[in-house]
């Protein structure tokens, strides 16, 4: 296991080490750990997927929201993917890929998605563009994020109103249907595949085409008597 908010094993509290959540864990469970045990374990990798966001304070609005929450849900959503790529870039071969997941959140209001969450991942996407550039000239790698619309997983559901989402996406996306995860990881293979070899730096919507549209066609706004 890896607990991505600490980069090494001395970052981790005394209080956390003990924990016997922590306790139970196989060994030097940081990033930088992980990282060593795969190369000696495994080898060097090709691929690297960061999909983990964690915000204590999602539920609460931005104005409502505490420093430490705020910087709780940057460091565990945002700054992990670049510990990431800086710890397992060494170990990647060249050619190598690393994706992550964003939200429509970073750059549109989606009210409940709060907690500093929207700006965590605004900080992602902003990331990916620096880490294509710097991990594609020192370790030839690509580095690349998917935007993926709302989907039922058990960590949506701890926002709370994922299903809401879910009816709006089907009722105003160009396509109307429910998002499938297959969908994502198709696109999240395609990216780390060959096939992709000349796209870095990018955020690819895999959200039914949601992020398109500027108006709800379900608003009772529009709505018209009869």
């Amino acid at each position: 296991p890896m607990d991505a908010v600490f980069d090494t094993l001395q970052d981790v509290p005394e209080e956390v080490r003990t924990n016997k959540r922590y306790a139970a864990a196989d060994g030097d469970f940081s990033v930088e750990g992980v990282a060593k045990r795969v190369k000696e374990e495994v080898g060097n990798v090709d691929i690297i997927v960061h999909s983990l966001a964690n915000g204590p304070e999602v539920q609460k609005p931005l104005l409502e929201t505490s420093r430490h929450g705020y910087l709780a849900a940057v460091s565990a959503s945002s700054y992990s993917f670049v510990s990431m790529v800086q710890k397992f870039g060494p170990i990647m071969n060249p050619g190598g890929a690393a994706v992550s997941l964003t939200y429509l959140a970073s750059e549109k209001v989606i009210p409940g998605y709060g907690g500093g969450m929207s700006s965590a991942k605004a900080a992602l996407e902003s990331d990916t563009q620096v880490l294509a550039y710097e991990a594609g000239r020192k370790y030839g790698l690509r580095v690349n994020t998917i935007s993926a619309g709302p989907l039922g997983s058990r960590a949506a559901r701890a926002i709370g109103f994922i299903d809401d989402m879910i009816n709006y996406s089907c009722a105003n996306a160009p396509m109307q249907k429910e998002l499938g995860a297959e969908e994502i990881a198709n696109v999240a293979a395609f990216l780390c595949s060959p096939l992709a070899s000349a796209i870095t730096g990018a955020c690819i919507y895999v959200d039914n085409g949601l992020n398109t549209m500027g108006l709800a066609e379900d608003s009772k706004s529009l709505e018209r008597e009869e």
